[in-house]
């Protein structure tokens, strides 16, 4: 089976992308569809909201972090038995930095790599026929990135829809279809972004009001047929980070949540097992695992019981004598010596690194990251160069006296310095790795 694929793309974050694909996610899924979701971009959230919808796993895609081969056996993968792939871009569909050969990490380097259209979701809000303009712009931009049609999104009335439908129609693209304006629609945000479908008190419901907005907004008939069929070369694993040991500890609670899908599932297929504990109930890791993982999350929101947490931590510190750990982010958070969260209370955490972070004191990172790893460790060899992102509010307001873990560079290459810890058996991050450099 050839699955057929289509890019939701907009001019920028906030337009709507992400409840109109969940919506339709689940509208196609409704009507026995075989249908699957991919983000483009570093993002752990959409994906989950992607897995709600479809009953399927959800799968991140990065030109810039993952090489051209990884992403053609990871969209092969994810497109499977699928009839229908919907990508969701990340940001406005040509954001991205500023590097040459395609490896941007916008969604427009997916269309061209791939030969995907895109449904371009435009938030007409405050403008009418100005939306022409708009999408006549998406249009010519780029001639490899081909418009297949537009979908309206916050329409205030049937006057305001005709006024911009009519517009764009005149410049040659078509209406898909037009989502009125309604708030209950609006997914709830926390301060790394969505809050996760896992934590939505009534996820089901609410993916189910989208499906029925965009039923009755988008004619799913011609979307199914704007989307076109897309036949990927054999792609390659050789770019993937290899499992971190053949027994892998996962912390894997609601303060740690960020695996990417792509991670887990390269793991088990290379072979490794995965046995999952959570901190938040005072599990500490099994004790036959040969590395643990502490994945990022919200330790913040949980540091008083993680604090109290006296299983996990002596457990935790027994493991590390022998066997390695290993923490990203908000894992790297838990390894430090305290943690301050956003009311200025200061808790004890593991202390197996050295260093203190804090919630109270923010400061937002946010980029590309290129990662030369200092030591062997889980993650490589000394010398191995790794690409991901930071994303994080926490900041360092004790750096300790542990080694580095590595020498970092943002998406350009430029240098910026030595990141994270490493002691002993223990090693940490702010650093999250997507992929081999």
């Amino acid at each position: 089976m050839t699955a057929r694929a289509i890019i939701i793309g907009a001019p920028r974050s906030g337009s709507g992308k992400t409840s109109v694909t969940i919506g339709l996610l689940r509208a196609f899924a409704r009507r026995g569809i075989k249908v699957r979701g991919i983000k483009t971009g570093p993002d752990y959230i959409d994906p989950g909201f992607h897995a709600f919808a479809a009953g399927t796993p959800g799968l991140n895609l990065d030109s810039w972090a993952m090489q051209p081969d990884l992403l053609r056996h990871l969209f092969a993968q994810q497109a499977g038995d699928a009839e229908l792939v919907l990508i969701e871009s990340a940001m406005g569909l040509f954001d991205g930095i500023v590097v040459p050969d395609n490896r941007t990490g916008s969604a427009a380097d997916l269309a061209r790599l791939f030969g995907i259209p895109v449904l371009l979701v435009l938030d007409i809000s405050g403008q009418s026929q100005t939306a022409a303009a708009i999408a006549h712009g998406f249009a010519h931009y780029d001639a490899a990135v081909k418009m297949s049609a537009v979908v309206l999104n916050r329409a205030g009335s049937e006057r305001h829809r005709t006024l911009c439908s009519e517009a764009i129609e005149k410049i040659g693209l078509p209406v898909a279809g037009c989502v009125m304006r309604d708030p209950s629609l609006v997914l709830p945000e926390r301060h790394l972004g969505l809050v996760q479908a896992s934590e939505h008190p009534e996820i089901d419901a609410h993916i189910e009001r989208l499906a029925d907005a965009m039923e009755k907004a988008i004619d799913l008939d011609a979307l199914f047929s704007l989307a076109r069929p897309v036949d990927v070369p054999q792609g390659s694993v050789e770019a993937a980070i290899a499992p971190p040991g053949q027994r892998i500890a996962l912390a894997q609670d609601a303060a740690f949540t960020f695996l990417y899908p792509h991670h887990q599932r390269h793991w088990h297929e290379a072979g490794a097992e995965i046995m999952p504990f959570s901190p938040l109930a005072d599990e500490a890791p099994d004790a036959s695992c040969d590395v643990c993982w502490l994945p990022g999350g919200y330790p913040e929101l949980y540091a008083g019981q993680l604090a109290m947490a006296n299983t996990f931590k002596t457990g935790l510190a027994r493991f590390s004598e022998t066997k390695p750990v290993h923490g990203e982010c908000g894992g790297y958070m838990v390894l430090g010596a305290a943690l301050e969260d956003a009311d200025g209370v200061t808790h004890a955490m593991t202390g197996l690194l050295s260093h203190a972070t804090s919630f109270a004191q923010r400061k937002m990172n946010l980029g590309y990251r290129q990662a030369k790893i200092a030591a062997d460790g889980p993650l490589g060899r000394a010398g191995d160069v790794l690409r991901g992102h930071e994303f994080h509010y926490a900041r360092v307001i004790d750096p300790g006296h542990d080694l580095a873990f590595a020498d970092i560079a943002d998406g350009q290459g430029k240098p910026l310095g030595a990141s994270g810890g490493r002691r002993g058996m223990v090693t940490g991050t702010f650093f999250h790795a997507i992929a081999k450099g």
